[in-house]
């Protein structure tokens, strides 16, 4: 057997000393990323229940019309038109009502006349019935006709103030501050009793329909806070109104009415997301940045004091100010990569910001 020539034990032992070179490079290539670590932080977070639903009017009040065959003459208000109570929306055409009206007084005054002709006959009859000038019957017949002629003028005064408020009627005014959310008053139509002529949001006031899953019911009550994912993006905070009484057979939810703020007055119509604050418990939390995740499961990469990195799979839960809850997967004391997870792999070797 020939032996090995010289200048293949030379490159043989070359190889053998360039292997812990190698090595090395491998590991500096290994911690050339460099990451910052992060030590989970402990939390008192409230519990939350999710819920979603439509954003719809606190009260919503229908303006119709009191009286019946009278002409709309003018419309003073349209959709979206902020009104106030007492305001003028709709007027509608007075002159048979004012002619009525004329006619009636005229009743009242005739009503007044015989009533004072009536009263002057009963008072003569009262002062002749001691010395027996005037019959018995006439008497009584006297009387009688003063009754009459004073419930005839309460009757005939009583129509008049019935074609006062008619005439009033013709003026449809708003029956509380609001929001005009729709318009059914059209100029020239002729109008029956209790045609809706405007729908409004009472007071502008929104609230939020939340349907919630039958099992948080227990533990929500009124006055609760709210958080709730606005329609342009913004977050709204309310409080819990009303918690529904009943719950629907099919999907197992339930209402809850949230109030909410004065000043934020939402489109109604719109269906938006958001949680319950329940109550106050800890929570192990690490930055959102620090998860990483892989098809479909979340993980975390945990530093040793090796310098080097593990995957961590964990179960997340609540989130909130850019951190998220870890249910499961690592211990309090664990130190966690804040960011670059995505260039990292199971065991990898890195530099720690911070440290030579």
């Amino acid at each position: 057997m020939r032996k090995p020539s010289g200048i293949f034990t030379t490159a043989l032992v070359a190889a053998a000393l360039l292997l812990p070179l190698r090595s090395a490079v491998a590991d500096q290539a290994a911690a050339a990323l460099t990451v910052s670590l992060v030590t989970a932080a402990e939390r008192d977070w409230p519990e939350t229940a999710p819920a979603s639903g439509w954003l719809k009017p606190w009260q919503e009040a229908i303006i119709a019309s009191e009286t019946s065959g009278l002409r709309v003459t003018e419309i003073l208000a349209d959709v979206g038109s902020v009104v106030k109570k007492g305001q003028t929306l709709v007027l509608l055409s007075q002159d048979s009502v004012q002619a009525d009206l004329r006619k009636q007084e005229a009743a009242v005054v005739t009503a007044q006349a015989n009533l004072t002709k009536a009263k002057a006959n009963a008072d003569r009859a009262r002062q002749l019935r001691p010395s027996g000038a005037l019959s018995d019957e006439k008497i009584v017949e006297y009387l009688a006709d003063e009754q009459t002629a004073a419930a005839s003028l309460q009757s005939e005064e009583a129509a008049l103030d019935s074609q006062k408020i008619k005439l009033d009627q013709t003026t449809v005014t708003a029956v509380d501050d609001g929001l005009i959310t729709s318009r059914s008053a059209e100029l020239g139509a002729v109008v029956s009793s209790g045609s809706e002529l405007f729908r409004m949001v009472r007071q502008q006031r929104v609230e939020w329909q939340a349907e919630v899953s039958a099992r948080y019911l227990s533990r929500i009550s009124e006055g609760l806070s709210v958080d709730i994912d606005g329609p342009d993006g913004r977050r709204i905070q309310g409080k819990v109104r009303l918690v529904g009484p009943s719950v629907d057979t099919n999907t197992s939810r339930a209402i809850v009415y949230v109030a909410l703020p004065q000043d934020v007055q939402p489109r109604t119509g719109l269906y938006v997301t958001g949680s319950i604050e329940l109550r106050t418990t800890p929570a192990l939390t690490v930055p959102e940045t620090a998860i990483v995740f892989r098809d479909g499961i979340n993980y975390v990469f945990a530093a040793g004091e090796d310098k080097r990195v593990r995957r961590v799979r964990v179960e997340t839960g609540r989130r909130n100010d850019g951190e998220v809850e870890i249910v499961s997967g690592i211990e309090k004391s664990a130190r966690v990569v804040t960011s670059g997870g995505a260039f990292l792999s199971d065991n990898d070797l890195v530099k720690i910001a911070g440290e030579g």
